[in-house]
């Protein structure tokens, strides 16, 4: 991830995540150029990381990128940063980070509207605040959105599951 990224994830965190102890799921944890651990854990929250491939800073393997070992509601937050655009089927993917998100429990999503080609090991999508906000009206289940371009190449994006 590139600083503005890791800045705009702490923005949405801090401004709209719990107060106290969560559990925080990192989905594309996998440790390319930094991590989102310290941010989460310095919130207070447990931290898990989630890809679909082992390496660093990844505790969970998910052999399926739209269906991950997890019951429904098990998080606090869900947050995915510089991974959405790498993820070929982001309408299977987004419900399923709302389907492990508990109600009333954050998703928080950072990503690209604009940015060079960079695979790993796909580059599939630039995300407009209008893609995102049907993507998150598909789930049916996630409401008060917040969306907006935060950078020259980031968008962010956060909603509540109700």
């Amino acid at each position: 991830m590139h600083a503005e990224a890791l800045q705009a994830m702490r923005r949405i965190l801090k401004k709209r995540g719990p107060a106290g102890a969560a559990r925080a799921l990192d989905v594309g944890s996998f440790d390319v150029n930094g991590t989102y651990r310290s941010t989460v854990e310095a919130l207070g929250w447990s931290y898990t990381g989630l890809d679909v491939a082992a390496g660093p800073n990844v505790d969970v393997v998910a052999a399926d990128p739209y269906r991950f070992p997890f019951g429904e509601g098990e998080f606090d937050v869900v947050l995915s940063g510089s991974t959405m655009e790498h993820v070929e089927a982001i309408w299977r993917w987004v419900p399923e980070l709302a389907r492990v998100l508990k109600p009333g429990g954050l998703l928080a999503i950072v990503t690209h509207w604009s940015f060079p080609e960079h695979r790993y090991p796909v580059d599939c999508w630039r995300i407009m605040p209008d893609g995102m906000r049907y993507l998150f009206d598909e789930t049916v289940c996630l409401a008060e959105y917040e969306i907006g371009i935060v950078s020259q190449w980031d968008i962010a994006a956060s909603a509540v599951r109700v």
